[in-house]
């Protein structure tokens, strides 16, 4: 008996859906109720005086026509008169409608409200997660995150406003909701318990303004959950701390960072303070390795990064495999290959530019 409580939920989902189309059954059940009324009325009339029938009383003739209409059909009663079998031909056809009209019209039901049940049904896989990490918008850092994340076991909800990036996030088997990170409502349709469940809520729009307004909701639920995010502007980076955001991250530093702390290795701490200093121009920098470079040099070494003061930080494959830490010398380097690199923003350039002029020995 208990179990039937696991049930509940979509029970109520089942009610839900139907009371979203109420009129129209009411209206279907009582067109059924008045031709069961009339063709009982009619078979009784029909039948009664007959001295062959078995419809004697009004109310076998209801029950006659009650079996009818539903198209179950016992055949314990059956019309003799030519008149009943008329109606009965009446009524079969009618029965036949309102079948007909009342599935047409539950179908549609779940037709419309498809895009919440499912909602609802994904809300209440998240309620049941122990951990996860909250994305709040699926940009193109988002995705290459969330790719690093999954790979090592981790959860992920996805939060954003649009639904084509919801719809994606989707299709890369990501649990996403649509609804805006900056607004209560969104989190209060999620029921999500940031002590319990949150690791990490991570505001990873091109936007500092919306990560500002993302991280002001959350700190207002919540004072102490890990809140990381993007900065796209220098000059709002104090605006993001004064949030309540825990870690500034420039938007081409995150997914490095991630890769190195769940491929175990240890963070060049030294290389990320001169990144987060407001004063240095050293930066991260994404290069993706194309046919010319790859036909050019065909390992780390050939590169020859010392030469340009730069720190090659690893390499993210082309074939989706595991990030390379600090790549040793011989390790071999292909077209569309990822290389995260740190230096100055003049060296890294000159670098950048060197790669497609000539090969270097």
């Amino acid at each position: 008996m208990f179990k039937l409580f696991r049930y509940t939920n979509s029970i109520r989902h089942l009610l839900s859906v139907l009371t979203h189309k109420k009129h129209e059954l009411l209206t279907l059940l009582m067109f059924a109720a008045i031709v069961v009324f009339v063709s009982g009325v009619l078979i009784y009339v029909m039948e009664a005086n007959h001295p062959n029938s078995q419809i004697t009383t009004l109310f076998e003739a209801f029950y006659w026509s009650l079996v009818t209409i539903s198209t179950v059909g016992f055949g314990d009663l059956v019309p003799k008169t030519e008149g009943g079998q008329v109606v009965a031909m009446f009524i079969i056809i009618s029965g036949i409608a309102v079948l007909s009209f009342s599935t047409s019209i539950i179908v549609s039901a779940f037709t419309e409200r498809m895009d919440d049940i499912v909602e609802n049904k994904l809300i209440e896989n998240i309620a049941g997660l122990k951990k996860f990490y909250l994305i709040c918008g699926y940009t193109k850092t988002a995705q290459q995150l969330a790719s690093k994340l999954r790979r090592h076991g981790k959860n992920i909800v996805v939060l954003d406003s649009r639904a084509e990036q919801v719809k994606l996030a989707a299709s890369h088997r990501i649990k996403a909701i649509l609804g805006d990170p900056g607004a209560l409502a969104s989190y209060a349709k999620l029921g999500i318990d940031f002590k319990r469940q949150v690791t990490a809520v991570l505001c990873l729009e091109y936007d500092d303004v919306s990560n500002v307004y993302t991280a002001l909701t959350i700190r207002s639920m919540n004072k102490e959950v890990m809140l990381l995010s993007l900065l796209i502007s220098q000059k709002n980076r104090k605006k993001l701390l004064l949030a309540g955001v825990n870690e500034v991250i420039y938007s081409q530093e995150l997914v490095g960072m991630v890769a190195k702390e769940f491929s175990g290795m240890p963070v060049a701490f030294e290389a990320i303070h001169a990144l987060r200093s407001e004063q240095s121009d050293v930066l991260t920098e994404e290069i993706i390795i194309d046919a010319y470079i790859s036909a050019q040099y065909q390992c780390v070494g050939e590169l020859n990064a010392d030469y340009y003061r730069i720190i090659l930080m690893g390499i993210s494959p082309a074939d989706g495999g595991a990030f390379l830490f600090n790549p040793a010398a011989d390790v071999a380097i292909h077209n569309g290959d990822i290389l995260l690199i740190i230096g100055s923003n003049v060296l890294i350039k000159e670098f950048k530019r060197d790669l497609h002029v000539k090969r270097r020995s």
